[in-house]
């Protein structure tokens, strides 16, 4: 045991142990082991086995120099991880909101507290403050309001009367698919829906908060002096306002590997402080009385930093721009202080910054691709071999502009590999041709795009913002049509099954292993890439998928075909069927398929799987059926699925997917080959957010 301990040391001596990433590590791995265990015995069980680890390496080694770099391994990270599951539970229960049990329609009359627009939607989205009629409670509501209903007066602080239909914010459809009800219970909503009918103001908005008045009017008057999709994306550089981009732009813009130029975020943020910054050393250093008095660096980090955190702010404060912001003001002080402005210490620093406040980022798309990139590029920036490549040296332009180049290529690759196991993770599809199309986007919208846009503004307040609009305006156009003729290329988009959630653990640690360590222990990270690797190869497309209420079902092909019960108008529906299924192609009714007989009430599917056929039975209505007869129809079956009750007559000779299970286990998806299935409800654990079926609807 000595022995081991003295090479765990001499590991971590040589492999460059630094506590400050690692201890935010740690906080990020027990705020996920609290999303990830079942229940509160488990939270506090986590908590407890922590802190006796802590207690345990300071009591054992109680000398400060006997094995100080263990002793202060295993009892800061022990105490991180602790602190990491209570951070998480404490914040689920501050904010966490009791979800509606049943759909309800009826008037509401509320209290405006934001005001969201998506013109894109044709659509106005408010979150209101109302009074829940049945227990009196004041519930947070989020309600969707058609663009020919909007009033004027209809902004925060408004008081609002209204018919809505609302509903529970929705469970997963199926295992893997977005956790909406996660996401509204982390933001306080008991419900969303729409508004039907006329919105009457009964009390118009007196004055809205100022810097959503401002966002709302730097966007509208960047839409009105440069129309369409450039417009779109113009208003989002300039003031977050991502409501008027197209759906048809966002996808291309997503699947081009481009989507985070339209989140604010490192990009923008640092546009907009090192503009800030040089312009004010250039323009202060040309006042010499205050050029022999104050190290003008000092100052300039201070103006660039008022100027990042005033962006931020009139962008809406989201966790990528807070991160950024945070991370871009660290900087600042760093060359203000004469120390190394990038390293993994600045990023750590800002992680557990924005965990702190906002420790349900952690399980979301957003903050784990923003700082996936930022780990990524300081990481391959701090690489010995970087560094010799990218050292000054006697050299022609062309030379030193071919090198930029060349790393400029290499590091968007590397973000790239960086973030695909993020992106499938979330999103079930990836764009594998990203790292080409960003080395031409990140300089357009870096050194063209936005200076142009901040230039038509400044020029605007004397009416001479014509001409910097047509400009900035040709150059979005130029980054649209990037993006629709990347998005276009064969093979440009690499579509996946739901991730396993122990392949997406193997990714992340072999990742943040490469990332953090030094030296040859670094390569070690590999092996955990490439067996999550070889995983997900191996997963397996769903053959039969079922959403949690049981009215849609869908099968797939070997040949990619998928094949769907019920052809639904909602396209949430088909996508997330589309995405777990791994094909683009649209669905086909499974009635009008050659192998499959449906009658009002039931279709019959044959498919041959894991070399035997299987029998699928679906429900297409709710009409009473004889229950003989049914019986004998299930007796032939190996599946059945209904969205209501069966009775025990129905005994299917493998799997009873009706409303008595599904309210239990939620969406199923269903491997025959392996005769085994994955549900909902296997994810979810006793967390405030997951009702089972018949809970939510028991009072119904």
């Amino acid at each position: 045991m000595s022995s081991i301990l003295d090479r765990s040391e001499a590991f971590l001596d040589q492999a460059g142990f630094d506590r400050a990433p690692w201890l935010t590590v740690a906080l990020a791995v027990g705020i996920a082991s609290w999303f990830a265990l079942p229940s509160g015995e488990w939270w506090m069980g986590s908590i407890a086995a922590a802190v006796i680890a802590a207690i345990a390496a300071l009591a054992i080694w109680r000398d400060r120099d006997e094995r100080a770099l263990l002793r202060q391994g295993i009892a800061g990270l022990a105490l991180a991880f602790a602190v990491g599951v209570a951070l998480a539970w404490m914040r689920s229960a501050m904010v966490g909101q009791e979800p509606y049990e049943a759909p309800r329609y009826g008037p509401v009359q509320a209290r405006v507290l934001e005001r969201i627009e998506q013109p894109a939607d044709e659509r106005v989205r408010l979150v209101v403050a109302a009074r829940d009629a049945d227990t009196g409670r004041a519930v947070k509501l989020r309600v969707n309001v058609p663009l020919e209903e909007d009033r004027p007066g209809l902004a925060e602080g408004a008081l609002v009367r209204f018919n809505a239909r609302l509903m529970p914010p929705a469970p997963p459809m199926l295992p893997g698919a977005y956790n909406f009800a996660r996401t509204a219970w982390f933001e306080g909503y008991a419900a969303t829906g729409s508004a039907v009918g006329p919105v009457e103001v009964v009390e118009p908005a007196g004055n809205p908060p100022v810097l959503a008045r401002w966002q709302r009017g730097l966007s509208a008057h960047v839409r009105d002096r440069l129309g369409g999709a450039p417009g779109a994306i113009a208003a989002t550089f300039a003031s977050g306002d991502r409501g008027a981009i197209g759906e048809a732009d966002e996808e291309a813009m997503r699947d081009a590997g481009l989507t985070h130029l339209l989140s604010i975020s490192g990009l923008h943020v640092s546009a907009v402080i090192a503009a800030a910054y040089l312009l004010a050393i250039k323009l202060l250093a040309l006042w010499p009385w205050l050029v022999l008095r104050v190290r003008l660096p000092v100052i300039a980090a201070a103006i660039a930093a008022l100027a990042g955190i005033a962006y931020t702010l009139l962008t809406g404060a989201q966790v990528p721009t807070v991160r950024s912001c945070v991370g871009a003001v660290l900087v600042l002080i760093a060359l203000a202080l004469g120390r190394e402005p990038l390293s993994l210490r600045m990023v750590a620093v800002a992680a557990a910054f924005v965990l702190f406040l906002w420790p349900e980022s952690l399980v979301g798309p957003s903050f784990q691709m923003s700082f996936s990139a930022v780990i990524a590029i300081v990481a391959l920036h701090n690489a010995a071999w970087v560094k010799r490549f990218l050292a000054p040296r006697e050299e022609s332009w062309l030379s030193r502009f071919g090198r930029r180049s060349v790393m400029l290529l290499v590091t968007g690759m590397v973000i790239e590999l960086a973030l695909m196991p993020i992106v499938l993770f979330h999103f079930h599809r990836a764009g594998l041709y990203g790292a080409f199309a960003n080395v031409l986007a990140i300089p357009l919208v870096t050194f063209v795009s936005m200076p142009l846009i901040a230039i038509a503004l400044v020029c605007d307040i004397v009416g001479l913002g014509a001409p910097a609009w047509w400009l900035a305006g040709k150059s979005l156009e130029g980054l649209l049509a990037l993006a629709h003729f990347t998005s276009s290329q064969p093979g440009s988009v690499k579509l996946s099954p739901a991730m396993g959630l122990g392949t997406f653990a193997l990714f992340v640690a072999g990742l943040l292993w490469l990332a953090l360590w030094q030296g040859r222990a670094r390569l070690w990270g590999f092996a955990p890439v490439a067996t999550a690797s070889a995983l997900l190869l191996a997963t397996p497309v769903p053959d039969v998928m079922i959403t949690g209420d049981g009215r849609h079902v869908g099968v797939t092909q070997p040949d990619g075909t998928l094949l769907v019960l019920r052809e639904s108008r909602s396209s949430y529906t088909s996508d997330n069927l589309r995405e777990l299924a791994a094909t683009r192609a649209e669905p086909v009714a499974i009635a009008n398929h050659p192998d499959a007989e449906c009658s009002r009430d039931f279709c019959v599917i044959s498919i041959a799987r894991g070399g035997r056929d299987w029998s699928i039975m679906m429900a297409r209505s709710r009409d009473r059926v004889e229950e003989r007869a049914l019986a004998a129809a299930c007796e032939r079956a190996d599946i059945v699925v209904a969205d209501r009750w069966l009775p025990r007559s129905c005994r299917p000779r493998w799997l009873k997917a009706d409303r008595n299970l599904l309210g239990e286990t939620g969406g199923i998806s269903i491997d025959l080959a392996s005769e085994d299935f994955a549900t909902v409800a296997q994810r979810q654990g006793d967390h405030g957010w997951w009702k089972p079926f018949e809970d939510r609807y028991a009072r119904r």
